[in-house]
Formats: structure tokens, C-alpha cells, sequence
């Protein structure tokens, strides 16, 4: 069981090794929501995400034999590298199995603390079966990214940092996985204040754990399609289950456009990197139907490659209508460019990329097509360009943008 000694114990044996990543109040979140909103910033936590919580108690609790033989385990890449930094503080050889879908940043990361890593399979599921197998073949000792009670115990530690920085929380916004975080930080706030709401947060191409809880049994989805790659997982914690069902108090489900709209308002108002698993925390705020609590979401991690990043803002802008592009067929006669770009600048848009092809009719009063990239304000500024080009006669039509970095 995980008991209120355990979650101690694990405090003590983390006291000096991790950060404690004290709560920042939100003021743009806490106007847009009607609550007072404190973000737990895990992802500026030692390897970027609170892994390292449960893999660095997990391997402390390791026989001398058991740390000899040396460990293996399966993960998307935060757990990898918890495991991975633990282990070499230990002295202990680590193989660490990911998915070939895992961030290049995560990779690297999990292989310069000193971790063997091998890239296996498409998700975490199938990445777990290769390391089982190597558990049994190689005698090592599997390290279970979250169907583990001890695991499970070092995540929940989140819960004494907020609680020591906000005693009268109401509501914890957790995300969710297999389920190992939301175990931990369920079962010791209820410990602490049996009047909290610890709410999980799972996004809709992978909610494992709310298909599980609605049968009242394990569910293994016959797929998972997300973005958030930090939970991509098939089938929850058969071990955590229990803790789940009797301290999470709901599970709200978000789709992945909602993750890019979170991405941006993390980068802009917060100045923060916070991957996508991380930010289903976020996008959950809007979901709550209650005001004036006070509403801590757990940012889980922040590891993201750079591609991922370019990839998020480009689609994050796309999402609110602040990039765009249109396209027009235009007489073949000079002055034509000129004429809706004056328009474009009436209307304040900024040109990003024009692209001006002359050659897709031989009819000359409709021989020019002309593709604009804008920049403008939101949806409501971009009606309003395309409605001005539209009043001077132009036949608009939209167009999905094409990577901005061409």
C-alpha cells in the first residue's frame, strides 16, 4: 500500500536531489477562468520533468544484488531519462527501451546520463514488451515507467510541495498516462485533506484511463493517436488501478488542437516550454465549471526537441486564425500585385510570404495566381482582410499554409 510513512520515506531519500518547484501564481490564467490558477512548473525540474521523483526512490528501494545485475525499462522519454540520471548516481548499468516516435531531445538526453537506449516500436506499449523480454533474458530488473506502488510514491511527493505552498488548495489538475503521477499525487492529497479534488487529465486519442474506469476494469485501447507522446499509452496500471478509482475524483478529456492553444499561451505569458503531456493540465482549465477555487495544474514536463517547437507554433498560430493564407487568380497585367497588396496594408495584415505564378492559365484575365501568407490579430482580423479583398471584387479563398520556414 501506499501509505502516509511511505510518501515520508520518499521525501526524505529525495530532500537534496530534486528541485522543489515552487508554485507560480498565474494572473492571465486566473482573469481568463474566474480562479486563482498556481501552476506546479515540473518541467523545471532535474531532467525537465517529475520522473525523477519516482525512478530516483524506486531505485533506492534496489537490492545490493539487484543493483549489480543492473535494470532495464520502457518509456517515452521522461522516465528514460529519470531513470537514466538515477541510475548513474547509483553506479548502476541501465538499457533504457524507447519508442522510435520519442523526441530526438529526450534521446540524447537519456543517452548522455550514461543509459543504453534502444528504439523499439511505435509507443510505449510495444517498447515495453521488448524490455520485458530483456528483464527475463538478461536477469535485469524492470523498472516500470508507472504500474509501480513505489514508483508511484515518489511522483505523489508533488503533493507535499503544494500543499506546503498552498494549504487551501481545491483542486489538483494531474496528467495522465498509465496513471503513475495521478496515483501518487491523488492518494497523498487525500491523505493530507480528504476536501481536495485531484482531477486527471488524459487527451482524447489516448484516454486509457477513463475507458478503464467506465468498465470498472483495465481497458486496453486498440490505439493510440496524440500529439501529447508523453502519454501515449495503451493500457493503464492494473497495480495503480485501485488507487485511482478511490482517490481521483474525475478525468477530463482534451483534444489536441486544445494542446496548441495551451502551448501558446505557456510560450506568451509564461515564457515557459512545456511539452505536450504537460500542458493537457492547461487545457483542461477551461473545462472546469467553477469559480473562485484555488487550481494548481501540474506541468509534467518540458522536454521538446526544436523541430517540435517550430512544428507547435506555426500550428498554435494557424489554430487562431493569427497566420493564414489566401489565394487569388489575378488578371496578367502589372499593377495587379500592387493593388491587393494596398489592400492587405489598408487592412494592417503583415505579408509573410507571397507567391506570385504566372503560368497556371492561358486565359490572361485569370493567368496569375497569387498565394499570400499573412500575419494578423485572431480569426476576426483575418474575416476582416479577407472581406476587404472580397469588396474590391477579388475571389478569395483559403488555403492551408505551408510551412512558414520554406
Amino acid at each position: 500500500m501506499m501509505t502516509l510513512d511511505d510518501f515520508k520515506t520518499a521525501r526524505a531519500v529525495l530532500n537534496g536531489v530534486i528541485l522543489n518547484t515552487s508554485l507560480i501564481y498565474s494572473s492571465s490564467f486566473s482573469e481568463a477562468t474566474g480562479n486563482k490558477i498556481y501552476i506546479k512548473p515540473e518541467n523545471m525540474q532535474v531532467t525537465g520533468a517529475y520522473k525523477i521523483r519516482g525512478a530516483y526512490y524506486k531505485i533506492s528501494t534496489l537490492t545490493p544484488e539487484q543493483r549489480e545485475q543492473g535494470l532495464v525499462t520502457a518509456s517515452a522519454g521522461n522516465h528514460a531519462q529519470g531513470v537514466a540520471y538515477a541510475a548513474k548516481a547509483a553506479g548502476i548499468k541501465a538499457t533504457i527501451v524507447m519508442p522510435t516516435t520519442t523526441p530526438l531531445v529526450k534521446v540524447n538526453n537519456t543517452k548522455a546520463y550514461g543509459a543504453n537506449v534502444i528504439l523499439k516500436g511505435s509507443c510505449f506499449d510495444e517498447s515495453a514488451a521488448l524490455a520485458a523480454e530483456l528483464s527475463q533474458e538478461e536477469e535485469l530488473t524492470y523498472i516500470h515507467p508507472f504500474n509501480d506502488l513505489s514508483l508511484a510514491t515518489g511522483q505523489g511527493t508533488i503533493a507535499y510541495e503544494i500543499f506546503q505552498d498552498l494549504p487551501d488548495v481545491d483542486i489538483i489538475l494531474v496528467p495522465i498516462g498509465g496513471g503513475g503521477l495521478a496515483a501518487g499525487i491523488a492518494t497523498l492529497a487525500k491523505l493530507l485533506n480528504p476536501q481536495v479534488k485531484v482531477i486527471g487529465v488524459e487527451p482524447a486519442g489516448a484516454a486509457c484511463m477513463k475507458a478503464s474506469l467506465d468498465a470498472g476494469h483495465i481497458v486496453t485501447l486498440d490505439k493510440v493517436d496524440t500529439i501529447a507522446d508523453g502519454v501515449a499509452v495503451k493500457t493503464p496500471g492494473d497495480v495503480i488501478f485501485p488507487y485511482i478509482q478511490e482517490n481521483l475524483d474525475d478525468i477530463i478529456v482534451i483534444d489536441d488542437n486544445e494542446l496548441l492553444d495551451a502551448f501558446l499561451d505557456m510560450m506568451e505569458k509564461h515564457k515557459m516550454v512545456v511539452e505536450n503531456a504537460g500542458l493537457l493540465s492547461i487545457a483542461a482549465l477551461s473545462h472546469l465549471d467553477v469559480k473562485g477555487k484555488n487550481i494548481v495544474p501540474v506541468l509534467s514536463g518540458g522536454n521538446m526537441d526544436v523541430i517540435t517547437i517550430s512544428s507547435l507554433v506555426q500550428h498554435g498560430l494557424i489554430n487562431r486564425g493569427r497566420v493564414f493564407t489566401f489565394s487569388v487568380l489575378l488578371p496578367d497585367r502589372p499593377g495587379e500585385l500592387l493593388s491587393v497588396a494596398e489592400v492587405v496594408a489598408r487592412e494592417n495584415g503583415n505579408i509573410i510570404k507571397l507567391e506570385h505564378n504566372q503560368f497556371v492559365s492561358i486565359n490572361r484575365q485569370s493567368a496569375v495566381e497569387l498565394r499570400v501568407t499573412l500575419e494578423a490579430f485572431g480569426h476576426d482580423h483575418k474575416n476582416q482582410i479577407l472581406n476587404a479583398l472580397r469588396d474590391c471584387g477579388y475571389d478569395v479563398h483559403l488555403n492551408a499554409p505551408k510551412c512558414l520556414y520554406d
